[in-house]
């Protein structure tokens, strides 16, 4: 189970979720079309900040996490909760929403 601390903010996911910071959303086109917030396509990938310790399952036993606070991962198009905490913004989403981990190697 990861704590992460964002702005003095300290955020412990519950059962199977984790808090995700998405990657920056592009600004410009690759021809230099500056794009409004508007047509910003609503990024997919991002970093994993914190991990809850995972859900319990019906024997009572708890199912372990495939991802942990570090890992770059990319997540289904509108999953999770969007929130901000002061002008950084975050998403809370279930493990199950993770599609794949990203590496980088």
């Amino acid at each position: 189970m990861a704590t992460a601390t964002v702005s003095g903010t300290k955020l412990r996911p519950l059962g199977d979720r984790v808090v995700v910071r998405p990657t920056p959303r592009e600004e410009m086109t690759k021809t230099g079309i500056v794009l409004p917030d508007t047509a910003k396509e609503k990024p997919q990938e991002g970093e994993i900040i914190a991990a809850g310790p995972g859900r319990i399952l019906d024997d009572g036993k708890r199912e372990q996490m495939d991802v942990k606070a570090g890992d770059k991962v990319l997540y289904a198009k509108y999953a999770g909760t969007e929130f901000k905490i002061e002008d950084e913004d975050l998403l809370i989403v279930s493990q199950k929403d993770i599609l794949a981990i990203v590496d980088s190697k």
